[in-house]
């Protein structure tokens, strides 16, 4: 194991035991010794930690994982697991959101349209992409490419990676609240089978402007929530260094979601998150969507909404409580 570029705050143990195997290592070749026994020992902690530390996580570690620089995006999981993407642009009413990426595709051979957020990898392109955080132009722009699917009968396979929608005071004068909600209404009645991936962070409406689907699959590590831990924890407890608290309240992470019915299914990720084998996250979300997509085409559409309807109509639990008065 090499010594991590980039680790977060609970992988320190694991990156001080890494640089202590690279230095035996570097050691054994100076030297000319053999310094099997020696590594042996510390692969055998790394190892032993690790398992410990990925099977303890608590939501706040799942959402520093979600947000992870070397995380895999949308576009690193459509080259992998589709053929012959097309992007295409504009909403054709204002501009290009390059947060929002779509166009057709082909999965397994057949054609698809894919409508996905994507974040940059550097500076430059973090900038061109708006961080991930897209604008009203960004939703028509995705629900322009949902229609054209409706027309040719093409599934529709969107990919949820955002902090949230862009909240400028030009997305707001562009009615940014207007071309979400939309989006929700025309997604619920879209006459053709569509699933949502949760890739990574699945921020507030901003997510679920693209996210109103017939399946709701999410990553182990990725996180779906009404708001950001920090948003959560400023507003109830006027302090966003209880974020961890908040993120445990919000019960954002997969495993809750779950239990909730708000996803239909947790993809697993290798160990330690997707960045660190993301060939396997992606064989893994090629063989969760290809199920579901099999059993979504076999439905007829009159079928498939009313499906979706259920869905949403039966989402959340609450109680009434009866007042007895004297």
């Amino acid at each position: 194991m090499e010594s991590p570029v980039y680790a977060l705050e609970f992988e320190k143990p694991l990156r001080e035991l890494a640089k202590q195997l690279d230095e035996l290592r570097q050691r054994s070749i100076e030297m000319n010794v053999d310094l099997t026994a020696e590594t042996g020992v510390i692969e055998r902690k790394i190892e032993a930690m690790q398992r410990e530390i990925y099977s303890n996580l608590t939501p706040w570690q799942r959402v520093q994982i979600a947000r992870h620089p070397k995380r895999p995006y949308a576009l690193d999981y459509v080259d992998a697991i589709c053929e012959d993407f097309q992007e295409l642009h504009g909403d054709r009413q204002y501009n290009d959101d390059r947060a929002i990426v779509g166009g057709p595709a082909f999965f397994n051979g057949e054609a698809v349209m894919i409508v996905a957020q994507q974040k940059g990898r550097d500076p430059k392109e973090r900038m061109l992409r708006n961080f991930g955080m897209p604008q009203p132009e960004g939703y028509r722009k995705a629900l322009r490419l949902m229609r054209m699917a409706e027309k040719f009968h093409l599934p529709v396979l969107s990919f949820i990676d955002t902090p949230g929608a862009f909240p400028g005071v030009e997305s707001e004068a562009r009615h940014v609240s207007e071309a979400i909600a939309t989006n929700l209404r025309e997604m619920a009645m879209l006459g053709t089978p569509t699933i949502s991936i949760v890739i990574g962070e699945g921020g507030s409406g901003g997510a679920l402007g693209i996210g109103v689907t017939d399946r709701v699959l999410i990553f182990e590590n990725s996180y779906y929530s009404v708001i950001s831990p920090e948003g959560c924890a400023a507003i109830l407890w006027k302090d966003s260094a209880a974020a961890p608290r908040a993120a445990e309240a919000l019960k954002l992470s997969a495993d809750h979601l779950e239990k909730l019915g708000v996803v239909d299914e947790v993809i697993p990720e290798p160990l330690g998150g997707a960045h660190n084998d993301p060939a396997q996250a992606a064989s893994a979300l090629k063989y969760v969507v290809q199920k579901h997509l099999a059993n979504l085409r076999g439905l007829k559409t009159e079928k498939l909404l009313e499906t979706r309807y259920q869905r949403y109509r039966h989402l959340g639990v609450y109680e009434e409580a009866s007042v007895v008065r004297n």
